[in-house]
């Protein structure tokens, strides 16, 4: 049906995007129904922070699923795209601790449930505004299935699957080298420190005395306090003869041994390097090996202790100055360096150096659980697109430490252990009762433990609920590569595990960074960060998300500028612009397409090329080639349709003989429109609903291609009135006619294109009549003749395109020249060499044209 309705005069997202969405909040389309006989699609949602809000990241990572999941519930899909938050324990701690410590109070001040009670009060009034963001970009999330990590389903879940992986063995306490915030006084995962280059100094320095001296080099020389050893390669000639010696430390007179480990490099520094196990992973091995003793000289604010020596109680950077200047004053400083760039860990919450640090912690044992991951992609189970990252995950899978879980914080899942009176230990599940007088373990799980259930806790489980049972496994995973094995590895390890060895997704699609128009990495210091809600206030969120999508290569980094959202819009205007075009000229959705044979060649050729658009996004889209599906989507819309179709249309339109190609028009737009729908859904929704007066283009039938559609030999007439109205176009360009200027002419063909001359004139601007011609230019084997008496300045004319030969010949002779020199071309560079190429093949092309745009002047 067609509607009366009418696009407003000018695109204004502002107006239109809010009420489509709460329109289509209110129909409930984002729902899914567990009891559906539909064939399930579902996608979880990666939970973002909730103290988080809408960056660029997730503005990319979002438009991605949200048009998968637009296409897969216009193709009869029964769709769950879920929704939900991370507690994001220590960055949410942080927040609160911040507004307590602006009132002069700590959470020491409160005590742990006061302190815990007030951060869900946070949670309630300031966190998840990033969940409302979502809906400006547009997102069509099921907004009733939202989950939080520490809501009450997710945390019996926790508890549930802590207790069978203890029970299984799969979970123990150790002492273990750790990253460890001295700032905010807990354990950190990897992803959790971001490593910079930073200007130290490395001090090499003498252990022993002359004949059994030996000279190691470090970058945390108050780390020295607590070696319990000098290792070397066991092959190193240099130090054979000191393997099993004793030498003394420096400045506290320990004796510790020399030993030989295959760990040590003879090559790097001098060949011996202190061990230190209780403050660095790599001695903590060596240690194991070796059977050394670890002695923790820093404590949890990173400062020295333990020594009994004058530097207890110093911080760990002064207590490094000091510890340099007692060996320098002893002679034992043998060289120095500084500054020396080297690769710092640092918490990424409060930027504070991570020191590593010996710590009784509880560990996940992954290696079984790993295999398993790792087993699910190498069968096929799951995929990884695009398949040239699979290295990389195997790389990960193959090659993991032990995980460890438990953080010293309140915010978060407490870990559910308690201790006897005599040191007995029991997991208590979330139907148990803990024995009374126990205590529970202080520490909470790693944020990372919980959103590692993610993809089956947020379904009900361990109940077996109906939304496990459609939705598990869930159809695809779109994330990018950057979190590949903090997040999803340890999904994929959660989920195989809970899951009676069932992976949690079909699909893990990962796509790359947003970064700056140069390719630079976006930061606040840079000045280069692109805010998402500034740009869809600025331009509509549907230039946004087409500008993202249109640079989403899986896999790939895709820049960003501010131009490009500002030229999705304009695209956008175009397309509401020749809306507003085809509707003021009747184009309609009433009944059946005219027969195929009954239409001219020009209705036939966009039928034909639409098809072709429609089956090639659909693959593509299927196959997460976003940018390439979104490039075909452009060039048809504003090459195809705007450009060509909409032009070659209205002669037609204006002699009142366009029946046909009303009905085909808005048949076009139908069709592109449901196809545009999941990457620009807010315009697409306002102009389909107006043209057709249909319910939503949410539940409105993905567009198939229509085989009988096809039409070559429409495609090539097409193709030749094309080049045909190009070279006019070039012609009156060359001449310096006035595009508004209407000029008489004539067509001179035969066959098909005489039957399209009357509109090939009107889109050139010529009339069509007797004359006698003074100029006339070819194209696609048609000559076109004109009569240009009073049209230009001949005299004029012909002076420019003499001077413009001038120099297009000179210009060629200089290539030439250059060309033929064989000491200049034996000497000149390859890319010099190709632009002088280029310039000669250009300047030929230039004479030819020049020469005959004179020769098609009238005489004077």
């Amino acid at each position: 049906m067609s509607s009366s309705r009418e696009l407003a005069s000018t695109f204004s997202p502002a107006e239109i995007e809010s009420p489509l969405y709460e329109k289509w909040m209110s129909a409930g389309y984002f729902a899914a129904d567990a009891n559906s006989a539909k064939e399930a699609f579902s996608i979880v949602l990666p939970p973002p922070n909730v103290t988080g809000v809408l960056h660029i990241g997730h503005a990319l990572d979002q438009t991605l699923q949200d048009c998968l999941s637009r296409m897969k519930r216009m193709q009869g899909f029964e769709v769950l795209w879920l929704p939900g938050m991370d507690h994001a324990g220590i960055a949410t701690q942080n927040v609160v601790e911040k507004q307590l410590a602006a009132s002069g109070k700590s959470r020491h001040d409160l005590g742990r449930e006061e302190f815990v009670k007030k951060v869900w009060e946070w949670k309630e009034e300031s966190g998840g505004a990033i969940l409302e963001q979502m809906k400006r970009l547009g997102s069509s999330v099921d907004w009733s299935r939202e989950r939080f990590t520490m809501d009450e389903g997710m945390s019996k879940a926790v508890v549930t699957i802590f207790k069978r992986m203890y029970d299984a063995g799969l979970i123990y306490r150790a002492e273990r080298i750790i990253n460890w915030c001295p700032r905010c006084l807990t354990a950190l995962s990897d992803i959790e420190v971001e490593h910079s280059d930073d200007a130290g100094e490395l001090v090499s320095i003498r252990y022993g005395e002359g004949d059994n001296a030996i000279i190691v080099a470090t970058t945390r020389a108050e780390t020295m306090l607590g070696d319990t050893a000098v290792a070397v390669n066991p092959d190193d000639e240099r130090y054979s003869h000191m393997i099993g010696k004793t030498v003394k430390v420096p400045l506290i007179d320990r004796e510790i041994p020399i030993v030989a480990d295959e760990h040590v490099d003879p090559a790097f520094g001098t060949g011996a390097v202190k061990v230190t196990p209780a403050h660095d992973v790599n001695d903590f091995e060596i240690g194991v090996r070796h059977s050394l003793a670890s002695i923790v000289i820093l404590d949890a604010d990173a400062k020295i202790i333990n020594t009994n020596s004058a530097f207890d109680g110093l911080d760990r950077f002064d207590a490094r100055k000091a510890v340099v200047e007692a060996l320098r004053a002893e002679g034992r400083i043998v060289a120095e360096k500084r500054p020396y760039m080297h690769a710092v860990g640092h918490c990424s919450r409060c930027d504070t150096t991570i020191e590593p640090r010996l710590s009784k912690q509880w560990f996940v044992k992954v290696e079984p659980m790993a295999k398993a991951s790792a087993d699910a992609v190498r069968s096929g189970a799951v995929k990884i697109e695009p398949e040239a990252l699979a290295p990389r995950y195997f790389e990960w899978v193959d090659n993991m430490h032990d995980w460890c879980i438990s953080r010293q914080l309140w915010w978060g899942h407490r870990i559910p252990v308690w201790y006897g009176p005599n040191g007995e230990v029991v997991v208590v599940g979330p139907d148990e009762t803990a024995p009374a007088g126990w205590t529970q373990d202080s520490d909470v799980l790693d944020t990372w433990f919980s959103s590692g259930q993610w993809a089956f806790s947020t379904f009900g489980w361990p109940e077996k609920s109906a939304d496990l049972a459609k939705f598990y496994p869930t159809s695809v995973l779109v994330t990018g590569y950057d979190i590949l094995f903090f997040w999803v590895v340890r999904m994929m390890m959660m989920s195989t595990f809970a899951m009676d060895g069932v992976p949690p997704f079909k699909t893990i699609m990962l796509h790359g960074l947003v970064r700056d128009q140069f390719g630079k990495k976006m930061s606040k210091s840079r000045g280069n960060v692109i805010d998402p809600i500034e740009f869809m206030d600025k331009y509509g969120a549907d230039a946004l998300r087409f500008t993202l999508a249109r640079g989403a290569n899986p896999g790939t980094d895709q820049a960003l500028a501010e131009d490009w959202i500002g030229g999705s819009r304009n695209f956008a205007t175009k397309l509401w612009n020749a809306t507003r075009f085809a509707m003021m000229n009747g184009a309609t959705v009433s009944g059946d397409l005219p027969a195929i044979d009954s239409l001219n060649a020009i209705d036939k050729w966009i039928l034909s090329r639409l098809s072709e658009t429609v089956s090639q996004v659909t693959d593509l889209l299927e196959k997460y080639e976003y940018a390439r599906a979104c490039e075909l989507m452009y060039h048809f819309a504003w090459d195809d349709l705007c450009d060509w179709y909409l032009e070659l249309s209205k002669e037609a339109f204006a002699s009142g003989n366009a029946e046909g190609t009303k009905r085909v028009l808005g048949y076009v737009l139908d069709q592109l429109f449901r196809l545009m729908h999941p990457v620009m859904p807010f315009i697409t929704e306002q102009m389909w609903t107006t043209l057709t007066g249909g319910e939503s283009l949410v539940v409105a039938q993905w567009p198939v291609a229509n085989a009988a559609h096809v039409d070559k030999k429409a495609e090539s007439l097409i193709a030749q009135l094309q080049e045909i109205i190009t070279e006019v176009r070039r012609f009156r360009n060359d001449q310096g006619i006035k595009t508004s200027l209407k000029i008489p002419g004539r067509i001179v063909a035969t066959g098909d294109i005489a039957k399209y001359a009357s509109a090939v004139a009107f889109v050139v601007r010529m009339e069509l009549g007797e004359i006698t011609p003074s100029a006339k230019c070819e194209a696609a084997g048609v000559t076109i003749e004109f009569d240009l008496t009073g049209s230009i300045d001949v005299v004029a004319e012909r002076a420019r395109l003499e001077k413009d030969l001038a120099t297009a010949t000179k210009d060629k002779q200089t290539a030439e020249v250059k060309l033929n020199n064989q000491g200049f071309m034996a000497k000149a560079p390859d890319n010099v060499v190709v632009e002088i190429r280029e310039r000669l093949e250009k300047t030929t092309a230039d004479i030819e044209r020049i020469t005959a745009a004179l020769a098609a002047l009238p005489q004077a």
